[in-house]
């Protein structure tokens, strides 16, 4: 019922937060003792300034600033537990008071709003639990001479979080708050706790989730734009997103507009009066304050308002006067593109032709990479996937899955040094791995929405169920192959049964938007030698072709270097079939594929003596396709030159567009 009563009270007016806890609490000048009070009083060390222990010790000082903000209008206050995690905590010692701390928290904030409600029955009031920042990073090393060095593990993260929202659940908030995001990985382990929890009580606490933007760049400190950080955090349970603390309303404005616009939920702003002064102190009166606040609503940017640091009860009074009779703003339709990110966004438009995923920081696939990795070289490893991005790659592929390696070590350790190298880390992150325990590895290292490859049918739909859940809890897109309990697909039925069967799970008993779900429908390799192995690259084209019909929302990837594997080594004849490969795939629906860009041609570039046989053997048009294929390849294996015209980095093969397709004849033989 809360949930149904604040989303109804959301679309009906602006609905106001609390001001700044700190700010009030220096008002009364606390003293060492007043932190101890009797509880405290022998403890070993020093505690002052620990602002949420005051919740055991000075409760009533605690209940006397929520009544402050109830009497200035707030709808929303806050509990006193920004700093109410065991690593906050670690700084004071204090991790083994943690739940008393956030259940002691709630109760005084519940105690408050009940009473205030008993005397206005009229307007409902709602406590909303605090779950800070904490004071590490998960994203970032603190030495500067070790880059994959990370202060905190991202489990180590989950669990202070878990902790932290069970004692504020006990204690009984309506709103879960995860607030002053700096670093959007530790948002996802406060998420990944928090719908843990929800789950095992199975409850439906709204959860609301505020981002800062550090400086003047529009990112956060992590690096994320303000669009990145959104998609990031799209999967979670949200009533709101929104941003707070570090800048001024003024400041803050471009970067709440750039929210506002591409949120498919309620938008919250609680910025700080103004930016701090050389003492560090704030100045933004609460009129002045009022202006910049009337504005965001007048703009239609927001639906709930409120004050960060420096703002008190008298700046929240003028607020409620400034959005009074104020519409709010109406949840935009936004349209189901599959959203990706690293520190930038990648949305996969209608209009984008395809997608390049990079395929050489793959051990499985590049013996470079292999070596580099297997001898510790990560830095030059690194170079590989610049490289990749350079060449044209919108994703990074990465797999460790090689014998010799630890490779839930090597992919942690990677992608931590990945995230370091903004040029890298701006794109999305394909965590790629036959091992779910890998996967999991990488996406605890992953502040952007990555995609995971892959997951499957081929262990029964209950442990498919178990990883799905896993990775929408993550945050993730997800890959799912063509592979069932009879094993992987090769006709265009199989392929597109399993497809189907998965989408219904994905969608119906997951949870998983559609378009958050990558079917890979196997690309085989063709001219092989093996009679039944000529059909496989119309079997890919005609069952992406069902599956985008029949799983509405879904995108089509592969891996498509492997319809070539025949002719490893000799790069000329591979290249021309991934290119003719693509131009049909792509215009029968292939939205994304593992690629070495610098390993396709353009289409209409590709000799016609080549195109010609290349497409007798990808369509199986000619009995004698293979050998003379081969034959080809043998005359060009020694030609050092090249004669073909390569790509501009992110092109694909010109062609692939809506309409008729200008190579029907080929068409007619696969359909």
């Amino acid at each position: 019922m809360t949930k149904a009563t604040l989303e109804k009270l959301l679309r009906e007016r602006i609905l106001v937060l609390d001001g700044a806890m700190g700010t009030m609490i220096q008002r009364y000048k606390l003293e060492e003792s007043d932190y101890r009070g009797q509880r405290f009083a022998d403890y070993p060390s020093d505690i002052k300034g620990n602002s949420d222990i005051l919740c055991l010790t000075q409760p009533e000082i605690i209940g006397e600033i929520h009544r402050a903000y109830l009497e200035a209008g707030a709808d929303i206050i806050e509990t006193n537990t920004f700093n109410g995690t065991s690593i906050s905590q670690a700084d004071y010692g204090m991790e083994n008071v943690i739940y008393k701390i956030n259940f002691a928290a709630a109760r005084i904030a519940r105690r408050e709003v009940e009473a205030y409600m008993l005397k206005d029955p009229s307007k409902p009031r709602f406590v909303a639990g605090a779950l800070g920042p904490t004071n590490k990073t998960s994203s970032l090393s603190p030495d500067v001479n070790n880059p994959g060095y990370r202060a905190v593990s991202f489990d180590e993260m989950k669990d202070a979080y878990y902790e932290q929202a069970r004692g504020l659940v006990d204690g009984g908030v309506d709103i879960l708050l995860v607030e002053t995001i700096f670093d959007t990985l530790n948002a996802k382990a406060a998420i990944f706790a928090i719908d843990q929890l929800l789950d095992e009580r199975g409850l439906d606490i709204p959860q609301m989730i505020s981002g800062t933007i550090t400086d003047a760049s529009g990112r956060t400190l992590s690096g994320q734009t303000v669009e990145a950080f959104w998609i990031s955090i799209s999967h979670a349970r949200m009533l709101s997103v929104g941003l707070n603390c570090a800048l001024g309303a003024k400041e803050m404005r471009p970067h709440l507009e750039s929210l506002a616009a591409i949120s498919d939920c309620f938008v919250s702003a609680y910025p700080n009066a103004g930016l701090p002064n050389e003492f560090g102190a704030y100045d933004q009166g609460a009129e002045e304050m009022k202006a910049y606040i009337r504005d965001f609503a007048l703009s239609g940017f927001v639906n709930i308002i409120g004050g960060c640091c420096g703002t008190t009860p008298d700046h929240i009074r003028a607020m409620v006067e400034g959005v009074k009779g104020v519409p709010p703003r109406v949840i935009p339709v936004q349209p189901a593109y599959t959203m990706l990110s690293g520190m930038e966004p990648l949305i996969i438009r209608p209009n984008m032709n395809f997608v390049n995923v990079g395929e050489r920081t793959n051990v499985t696939g590049s013996k470079q990479f292999a070596r580099l990795i297997k001898s510790g070289d990560y830095a030059a490893a690194l170079v590989v996937a610049q490289h990749q991005v350079e060449g044209g790659a919108q994703i990074i592929d990465v797999n460790m899955d090689e014998g010799m390696l630890d490779s839930e070590q090597a992919m942690t350790d990677f992608l931590n040094l990945v995230m370091s190298e903004p040029d890298i880390a701006k794109l999305p992150i394909m965590i790629d791995s036959s091992k779910f325990r890998v996967i999991e590895a990488g996406l605890k290292c992953v502040q952007g929405k990555s995609v995971v490859n892959s997951i499957s049918l081929k262990e029964g739909e209950a442990e498919f169920i178990r990883q799905a859940k896993l990775v929408r809890r993550y945050g993730a897109a997800v890959i799912v192959m063509a592979f069932d309990e009879q094993g992987q697909a090769d006709t265009v039925d199989r392929k597109v049964d399993i497809c189907v069967r998965a989408y219904r799970i994905l969608t119906e008993e997951v949870g998983f938007k559609p378009q958050d779900i990558i079917f890979d429908p196997n690309i085989f390799a063709v001219a092989t030698g093996i009679e039944e192995h000529n059909n496989y690259a119309i079997y890919y084209i005609e069952a992406t072709r069902r599956i985008k019909q029949l799983c509405p929302g879904a995108k089509i990837s592969g891996g498509v270097s492997n319809i070539s594997f025949s002719y490893r080594g000799n790069d000329r004849v591979r290249e021309a079939m991934h290119s003719a490969f693509l131009y049909h795939a792509i215009h029968a629906g292939m939205d994304m594929g593992i690629v070495n860009a610098g390993m396709i041609d353009v289409y209409e570039e590709i000799p016609k003596d080549l195109l010609e046989i290349v497409e007798d053997v990808l369509f199986n048009r000619s009995p004698d396709a293979t050998e003379r294929l081969t034959a080809y390849a043998e005359k060009v294996k020694d030609d050092g030159g090249r004669t073909l015209q390569k790509t501009s980095p992110g092109a694909m093969p010109r062609g692939p567009t809506p309409g008729p397709c200008p190579h029907q004849r080929h068409h007619r033989l696969y359909r």
